[in-house]
């Protein structure tokens, strides 16, 4: 997949300008269709009154039902059917309003999609883009609240990218449509949608590479690796403790957890000689585990101190929002996890932000979607 096109076009027309993620996504898919006639968008709600949450509102006007259109209720077919326009030469984005919807499809995506190339010596690509939603709402329970990036970025043939900022999306979205030659599934988080970011100053990625790991913070006390929304978390709790308990916090957007950049973990750790995983699904068997795995492996003697790791709670998630706020991590416990770290003391004295829940601070949820 290649265009004469530069694939960082979004981000020169955005620098130094704001977007939010919501905007970034539209503006995304927009381009992606403008680009390349052979783009296709595919799922559920992208072409009714919302767009999917606003990111591919009246594209079917501007492009025309063929090319940005509704699916029935039947996950596993329409995998299916994006898999054989893929193989035909077309480009096509399969969205899911929830990560969950897309257990629907395992068969088409893990055994079929991943597969493709290496069972047929290369001969064949499938190149897509499967965009799927994570993130709380307003108590929508186990079996819309999961966040199963783990299970994707598990299997080889896979890559899964979680963008935690507009910059990542203008950067690695037109990449992956334009030139990347893999089925790529991207983990969207509902709670980054309405927050607005400084386009190029929010990162410290200068080169903006593609489909890597963002040093976002330096600092030299510790090092958080987060994903997805915990990274913004992570730069929230950095401020708060440098400007009150002077610990400077090294951080560490992971982005694309399938293919992590490890040096730059193994770095910054050898560097700090503290870490702190966090992130938005379960700890056991996850992210947090698997760059646990990189630092024994690679890097066993460079820790001064325990690692932690930050995820939800081992069990499913609750419908109720008091009990729900309990079952993510938030500022409150992710800066006391770096205080207790730094300080070696579970009493360490720091005051702690009154702060227990996210979705007070980046949405205020109305209705389920």
């Amino acid at each position: 997949m290649t265009n004469s096109t530069n694939e960082n076009s979004l981000m020169k027309i955005f620098s130094g300008n704001t977007a939010t993620y919501r905007e970034s996504l539209f503006h995304a898919m927009d381009d992606a269709l403008s680009r390349n006639p052979r783009v296709v968008i595919m799922g559920q709600g992208v072409a009714d009154h919302k767009g999917l949450f606003g990111t591919t509102l009246d594209l079917a006007n501007k492009y025309g039902s063929d090319r940005v259109f509704e699916t029935p209720l039947a996950e596993e077919a329409m995998a299916g059917i994006a898999l054989g326009a893929a193989l035909n030469g077309l480009y096509p984005i399969n969205t899911h309003m929830r990560v969950d919807f897309a257990l629907c499809c395992m068969n088409q995506i893990v055994n079929l999609i991943a597969k493709y190339k290496y069972m047929f010596g290369g001969r064949f690509e499938c190149p897509m883009l499967i965009r799927m939603v994570i993130g709380r709402s307003w108590g929508q329970g186990s079996q819309h609240s999961q966040s199963l990036q783990s299970f994707f970025a598990h299997v080889p043939g896979l890559t899964v990218v979680m963008p935690s900022c507009a910059d990542s999306i203008l950067t690695d979205y037109p990449y992956i449509i334009h030139s990347y030659s893999g089925p790529v599934i991207s983990i969207e988080h509902r709670l980054l949608y309405d927050v607005k970011f400084n386009i190029e100053q929010t990162t410290e990625h200068s080169s903006n590479k593609p489909l890597s790991s963002h040093l976002v913070r330096k600092g030299t006390d510790i090092t958080i690796v987060a994903t997805s929304i915990m990274a913004l978390e992570a730069l929230r709790a950095a401020q708060y403790l440098s400007k009150n308990a002077g610990i400077e916090c090294e951080i560490i957007d992971l982005n694309c957890i399938s293919h992590p950049d490890k040096e730059m973990v193994m770095n910054s750790v050898n560097k700090t000689g503290r870490l702190i995983i966090a992130d938005t699904g379960w700890q056991a068997y996850g992210v947090c585990a698997e760059i646990c795995r990189i630092i024994c492996e690679k890097s066993p003697t460079s820790l001064k101190a325990p690692v932690i790791t930050l995820g939800t709670q081992p069990t499913t998630c609750p419908t109720a929002k008091t009990l729900e706020d309990y079952f993510y991590p938030n500022l409150q416990t992710l800066t006391d996890a770096v205080a207790r770290t730094v300080t070696g003391k579970a009493s360490h004295g720091i005051l702690l932000p009154d702060e227990h829940s996210m979705a007070d601070v980046y949405k205020k949820f109305k209705g389920p979607f």
